[in-house]
């Protein structure tokens, strides 16, 4: 195992002394570990949480600020934050507007962010509503999940809720728009390599050199099968094809994201996109918006992640909104 690391036990913590030093704009609470927005959410703005496992940045902490999250909680790396930081998290994001926590579906993040936002209700009367994000196509239950996972589609739902929550929206719309994406859109991802947990010092899986993991999930679970290694085109159709299989694209436009898992480098996203972009089109899918890079991680793995998100006016106009994250930034 080759990293930039001084320890294994250390690397959370002392990543996020990089946070923040490289972004003075957001404060960070090391004690907790979490990342907010260095200037508190405006009185009367629904707040936004979300979190989960470490090594899948920029999501988190890499979405916080103006747009997007209010506040992201890091646990360690592929493990829930605990209750009590979601709490604490909560209590000082919120505003007096309430609170929604944007969650992907994994049991130990479900169920932390459920104890929390009833001890945020109990104990500081704060109002939480919650969005679970289930977009992954490749399995219906895995190693850590019941039912689908929550995977790419993250991304683009907490930048179209931020905008939201940004202009004013209470927190029933914001709840309501953050619930239309995810039941609007699909994803589905691929690996070439394994990551490498730093805790483990080695793959997390064994993945000959002749072959890829098809529906693979971002902790590394095991995807739909395991086939031989293909060229770039059959690999996007082992990607496309499977998502709109599950809904239908067509007939509106699609915000889309094709998502580097850590390991590959850019050139062979944008050749993925290329296409992956000449299926959609044949499909008769009209792509609006176009994402290309690492988004949603998984440590060091080699491969990628196609989400399709369909979308209206309403959407489109709070994707455009303007965002000023260290992971998203435009029309600021």
């Amino acid at each position: 195992m080759k990293k930039l690391i001084n320890a294994p036990d250390a690397v959370l913590a002392d990543s996020l002394k990089g946070v923040a030093a490289a972004h003075p704009e957001l404060t960070v609470d090391h004690a907790n570990r979490i990342v907010y927005r260095g200037t508190p959410t405006r009185a009367g703005k629904v707040a936004l949480v979300s979190g989960g496992g470490s090594g899948h940045e920029p999501l988190h902490g890499g979405y916080v600020g103006i747009g997007m999250l209010d506040a992201a909680i890091a646990g360690e790396i592929f493990t829930s934050p605990t209750p009590d930081q979601i709490q604490e998290a909560t209590r000082v994001a919120d505003s007096g507007a309430g609170v929604l926590h944007i969650v992907k579906n994994y049991t130990g993040d479900v169920m932390n962010f459920e104890m929390a936002a009833e001890l945020a209700d109990a104990e500081t009367g704060v109002t939480v509503a919650t969005v679970v994000v289930d977009d992954d196509v490749a399995v219906e239950d895995s190693t850590y999940t019941a039912g689908r996972r929550g995977v790419g589609l993250t991304v683009l739902l907490e930048k179209i809720a931020g905008a939201a929550a940004e202009e004013g929206q209470d927190l029933a719309a914001v709840e309501a728009v953050a619930k239309r994406v995810n039941a609007s859109g699909r994803s589905m991802g691929m690996a070439l390599t394994s990551g490498t947990v730093p805790a483990a010092g080695r793959p997390t899986f064994d993945l000959p050199e002749d072959s890829m993991e098809i529906g693979v999930g971002i902790h590394g679970e095991p995807g739909r099968h395991r086939v031989p290694l293909a060229p770039a085109a059959s690999i996007a159709r082992q990607l496309v094809e499977p998502v709109l299989a599950d809904l239908d694209f067509t007939g509106a436009p699609v915000i889309a994201m094709l998502n580097g898992m850590g390991g590959s480098p850019l050139i062979e996203l944008y050749l993925m996109y290329g296409e992956v972009a000449a299926l959609l089109e044949t499909a008769g899918v009209t792509v609006a918006r176009t994402l290309v890079g690492d988004y949603i991680t998984s440590l060091d793995m080699a491969g990628c992640s196609l989400t399709l998100l369909r979308a209206d006016d309403e959407l489109l106009r709070l994707w455009d909104a303007p965002v000023n994250t260290p992971g998203l930034r435009w029309g600021v």
